[in-house]
């Protein structure tokens, strides 16, 4: 009964340690966009470049990126947790990805860039599922664009 007990004790913290809740503030399509775009005034070749050359300076393999449609897709290093593995034989990977789009709007080139958490976990009896929740901490991306800034910077100073 006592091991009964404490198993069910166990299994519960288990499962309740992993409950998330979203305590971030709903956000608008519109809020979102403008936490994700930023305007440049340089050539759309530049921009573009830029945001791959940022995205490799912070870590992300480009897994594609098409100049002509504006597109980049990165993966960031994978973090995957063995010790679940070995305690309950699930196991857990969590990964960042970015992308990004590139623009010509006008005499202006927008970028907007996206950064998404996805957590991907299987179970030793083959079970898998995958979590993906947008990153909107408008630091992160702050800082992503003083990157892309500089980058232009480099890009046209030298021409």
């Amino acid at each position: 009964m006592k091991i009964k007990l404490i198993t069910t004790t166990f299994f519960l913290t288990l499962l309740t340690g992993c409950v998330t809740t979203n305590n971030s503030p709903s956000l608008t399509p519109l809020e979102i966009r403008s936490i994700q775009t930023r305007s440049y005034e340089a050539e759309y070749n530049v921009v573009f470049r830029s945001v791959v050359a940022v995205f490799q300076d912070l870590g992300y393999t480009i897994k594609s990126a098409d100049i002509s449609t504006g597109f980049i897709q990165a993966d960031g290093a994978a973090d995957s947790n063995e010790a679940l593995k070995f305690w309950t034989g699930m196991t857990s990977t969590s990964q960042t990805k970015a992308s990004g789009f590139v623009e010509q709007i006008g005499d202006a080139t927008n970028a907007r860039l996206s950064f998404i958490k996805s957590v991907e976990s299987s179970t030793a009896y083959g079970a898998d599922s995958r979590e993906e929740e947008p990153i909107l901490d408008s630091q992160i991306y702050q800082n992503a664009f003083e990157r892309v800034e500089n980058a232009i910077f480099v890009r046209t100073s030298t021409n």
